[in-house]
């Protein structure tokens, strides 16, 4: 478990590279806090920390793996983060991608890295039909190098920059194109089973991401790989979700939550649940939800 201990206050001396030039405003401070909060819930929740454990931190350049780095580092700098980390960046050779920018950044910046280089951009191209998204086969390419990495560099673990908002898409893009309830969980063992895959920031908000890494000013690079985006099954999700949470402000994360209350007896799953030896011990004389009298009480039927 991680010592819930607030943050002690930051000195000139006292502050882990990545955090120098923080805003001092109370705004920032309290969205700091907020995002450190929800990853150390995140690593205590799942059970991310083992023994002798060396992370392999995925480094896109976009706002959320640069949010998770220095989140990471920052635990790491307090004492909280008893692993070892190492940054990654996979430069997959995509057109006009400013190569020297993550190398310099985190030379700067003290962040122990590795940069490779694997030209599967034009594989995707190769591969992919015309007309059709670039994301599933690039995932792919991505996740193999990344595992292959891990394992050269003795890594127990891969860890991914996915937020809250990205694994409610994924639930919702399997919903309505998949055909199954399935998401992006926090915690997960590869097929091969030598590797655990990590995504802390599950709890955090994207917003709360796009502030931080550019309150930090940090050099975000952008992912154009796809060209234009507008027909991609998650922008129109996002899209969705971003309705909903504006006729109703909070409704992302009462949606997560209940990522994490599942009840397989009130699905439809009979591999999850029993239902064919789902009986009562007695016929009784009326329905057990029902009210003396027979009507309606209001009340939610008794979960089994």
């Amino acid at each position: 478990m991680l010592d819930e201990s607030d943050l002690p206050t930051d000195l000139p001396d006292d502050i882990h590279p990545l955090f120098q030039g923080a805003p001092s405003s109370t705004e920032f401070k309290k969205l700091r806090k907020r995002i450190v909060r929800q990853v150390r819930e995140a690593i205590d929740t799942y059970g991310m920390i083992q023994r002798d454990a060396k992370w392999l931190v995925c480094l896109s350049g976009g706002k959320d793996s640069y949010t998770l780095l220095a989140v990471l580092h920052e635990l790491k700098w307090r004492g909280l983060l008893p692993v070892e980390l190492l940054a990654c960046n996979l430069d997959q050779g995509q057109p006009n991608f400013p190569a020297t920018v993550l190398p310099e950044f985190l030379t700067r910046m003290g962040v122990p890295h590795r940069i490779e280089y694997q030209d599967t951009y034009s594989i995707v191209v190769d591969k992919v039909p015309q007309g059709r998204t670039y994301c599933a086969l690039c995932s792919r390419l991505r996740r193999g190098n990344l595992y292959r990495i891990a394992r050269e560099e003795g890594c127990t673990a891969v860890v991914l920059g996915h937020h809250r908002d990205d694994i409610l898409e994924t639930f919702f893009m399997n919903l309505f194109h998949g055909g199954r309830l399935a998401s992006m969980p926090p915690k997960l063992l590869n097929e091969d089973g030598d590797l655990m895959l990590y995504r802390p920031l599950a709890f955090v908000a994207e917003e709360d991401c796009d502030k931080f890494a550019r309150a930090m000013n940090y050099p975000i690079i952008p992912c154009d790989l796809c060209g234009s985006q507008e027909g991609l099954q998650r922008v129109q999700v996002k899209k969705l979700l971003d309705e909903w949470e504006t006729r109703t402000p909070g409704r992302r994360q009462v949606m997560f939550r209940a990522l994490m209350n599942v009840r397989p007896s009130h699905l439809a799953d009979p591999a999850l649940f029993d239902f064919m030896g789902l009986a009562p011990d007695a016929a009784p004389d009326a329905a057990p939800d029902a009210a003396p009298d027979g009507s309606d009480d209001g009340l939610p039927p008794q979960l089994r």
